[in-house]
């Protein structure tokens, strides 16, 4: 039998009195506290609270009914199905499967990719399998965070967008993972062929969201740890900690928000990593960083951005990635959930430049914003 846990309502922390109101929040809060007890929710004590939230006993990304739901009133959406949702969609089942011309150097040689992981084999070190797919080495352990392995971003490994690069290292090559992280449910970073494939299971920790642990448990993970927002796990010597994202989840017709996403801090002795998921820009990273950081580096998505009207509560701009790095506190930010498989309308290889011009303008020096190629290996 799995071992299945479930860590959840851990109250965050300290309210910051700077926060913005948030009209739309606060009116949904009040109607969830009991109303002999609205009385005592004044316009400052809202004011004063912090993501996520929490009143009554519950935090403000549970929407009940065992949704979820961003805690901070997002922008009004500004998209119409006929007119930008169907186009978008209808364009990307051929964009999805076009061939890519991808630049020299884009994808190491698998020799490189040895030799790269060989170099830094007892030290802390990131190797850049492909889209937001990483192997971390920190503190003696393995991690393994979105693996996106396979060939399609969708169901049955048959349909959606098809990945125009391989990976640096297919699924049963890799080496034995002592922890697993999967920050959502959507195709492009839970993906069951990967799971399926990946050896050694019965030694792997998976750390996923509330709602996520069954589709390891059916694939032979015998460790499967829930996380809720800034729930933390300790294993093999690291501390791993779920934090909050502005995003969605669906993987089907129904189940649209019915388990949560989010992003991970990876903290062991004196080092300490981030990985945002795939998130929209917003001031709960200033709240991640004043509560878990500084960072030494932070893993951020930079592409999937175009068109705007439909992207731009789901993900970040390259510029935003650079300005959430500095809103966390990170010393080093390094772009990813790009150049892999085309999900979204910009050019596939647009998302580095502007990257590298968005980390300059808030601060970061060129050794410090990091466009590695598939396969490459930094040390932390």
């Amino acid at each position: 039998m799995a071992d299945v846990l479930r860590h959840a309502g851990r109250t965050p922390g300290n309210p910051d009195p700077a926060d913005p109101v948030q009209p739309l929040l606060l009116a949904e809060l009040s109607l969830r506290v009991p109303r002999d007890r609205r009385h005592c929710l004044t316009y400052e004590t809202l004011r004063a609270a912090t993501t996520p939230l929490i009143l009554n006993g519950m935090s403000a990304h549970h929407a009940g009914n065992g949704r979820f739901r961003n805690p901070h009133a997002m922008p009004p959406a500004e998209d119409r199905w006929l007119r930008d949702r169907l186009p978008f969609f209808w364009g990307m089942a051929r964009r999805g499967r076009e061939q890519v011309s991808v630049p020299e150097g884009h994808v190491l040689a698998r020799s490189e990719v040895e030799a790269g992981l060989q170099r830094h084999h007892n030290s802390d070190s990131y190797t850049w399998l492909g889209h937001a797919a990483f192997l971390i080495r920190l503190n003696g352990a393995t991690i393994l965070t979105d693996p996106y392995l396979s060939d399609h971003a969708g169901p049955l490994n048959r349909f959606g967008p098809r990945r125009y690069v391989p990976p640096a290292i297919a699924p049963a090559e890799l080496p034995p993972v002592d922890i697993l992280t999967v920050s959502h449910n959507h195709y492009d970073h839970l993906d069951l062929a990967t799971l399926k494939a990946l050896p050694h299971k019965h030694r792997t920790t998976a750390v996923v969201p509330l709602g996520l642990g069954r589709y390891f448990h059916h694939h032979g993970f015998r460790a499967v740890i829930e996380l809720d927002w800034y729930d933390r796990t300790e294993q093999n010597g690291v501390s791993v900690t779920f934090t909050p994202a502005l995003h969605f989840s669906r993987r089907g017709l129904f189940d649209r928000n019915r388990s949560l996403w989010g992003g991970f801090a990876y903290a062991a002795g004196h080092r300490n990593l981030f990985f945002s998921g795939d998130t929209a820009y917003g001031p709960i990273f200033r709240e991640i960083g004043e509560k878990l950081g500084p960072f030494d580096t932070a893993f951020v998505g930079i592409g999937a951005y175009e068109p705007q009207v439909i992207m731009r509560n789901s993900h970040t701009t390259p510029e935003q990635a650079a300005q959430l790095a500095r809103d966390i506190s990170a010393k080093r930010v390094v772009g990813m959930h790009w150049g892999t498989v085309i999900l979204s309308e910009e050019p596939p290889f647009e998302a580095a430049e502007r990257f590298r011009r968005g980390a300059a303008a808030v601060g970061y020096a060129p050794g410090e914003a990091d466009v590695m190629p598939i396969g490459g290996t930094r040390a932390v």
